[in-house]
């Protein structure tokens, strides 16, 4: 009887918890669509900030679309070059290395959790020392240390499904260890990966504060990576920082735009992976 009561009392909770964290997100949505759709229109998909924009006038955000565009996929690039071996790695190489293991991956969650400021802080002493001036190259690289330990993380953490049968049936047919993860542990959890680069995605094209002091901002559309480069949240700040209430319903628009991308991203993404499993099979 007591049990059941507990089943009861902690299935409730979790669906209240359940519907609370839904009721916040279509809160949130459903107020930045309200206000962004109203001020979102064709000009300011396809053309970039004129004089004065800020103060009401004509122009659009497209500037800061293809410059969020070429940062983070530039930086969700160097992360999976850099990241998906590291995690495979960690699950082939150290797998009977529980302590070793355990320590990377406490270290991970521990600069997984350090604020996106700290990157970019961190990113802005690094130009400094090289002497590299604010541009879409700093920007990629501050994204790509920030998003580099989640996505070795989301990594690590499908790689660990993998069963250790699979691995050592490989490496008792002959394989080596580094066929055995590209080809073997890697393709089995393709679909996770996939995800994973999805999460590091979502992170390096929402973040604000790690470009902040490294990719600049400017109203052009960068040519080459030396150039600085706005990017769609920086433009959502600085809109919303406008005394003019048009601007600020423009930076609603721009958040509608984000989202849309996001979301475009995350369907391709998924598309992607069923249609991989489905030809496997």
């Amino acid at each position: 009887m007591i049990k059941k009561i507990e089943e009861i009392f902690f299935r409730s909770l979790m669906l209240i918890s359940n519907m609370l964290i839904l009721f916040v997100l279509a809160l949130i949505l459903f107020s930045i669509f309200k206000k962004g759709l109203s001020a979102l229109n064709w000009e300011m998909l396809t053309q970039r900030p004129h004089g004065g924009y800020y103060y009401g006038k004509e122009g659009g955000v497209l500037n800061a679309i293809v410059g969020s565009l070429y940062l983070s996929i530039g930086a969700t690039f160097l992360a999976t070059i850099i990241g998906v071996p590291v995690a495979l790695f960690m699950n082939v190489y150290l797998v009977k290395q529980r302590k070793i293991l355990n320590f990377i991956r406490f270290l991970l969650d521990l600069i997984w959790g350090v604020p996106s400021i700290v990157y970019g802080a961190f990113g802005f002493t690094l130009m400094v020392f090289l002497g590299i001036k604010t541009s879409l190259l700093a920007g990629i690289i501050t994204v790509t240390l920030f998003i580099l330990p989640i996505m070795i993380r989301a990594c690590d953490e499908i790689l660990k499904t993998s069963p250790l049968g699979l691995l050592e049936a490989s490496l008792s047919l002959g394989s080596t260890k580094t066929e055995t993860s590209f080809r073997v542990v890697l393709m089995q959890s393709f679909s996770g990966i996939v995800t994973a680069i999805l999460l590091s995605f979502g992170r390096a094209i929402g973040d604000a504060a790690s470009v902040l002091f490294t990719a600049g901002y400017t109203d052009s559309i960068p040519t080459s990576l030396n150039e600085p480069a706005a990017t769609l949240p920086l433009s959502i700040f600085f809109q919303l920082s406008s005394p003019v209430p048009e601007v600020q319903n423009r930076a609603y628009a721009s958040a509608v735009i984000l989202i849309v991308i996001i979301l475009i991203i995350s369907l391709l993404s998924r598309a992607l992976s069923k249609k991989y499993h489905k030809n496997r099979i």
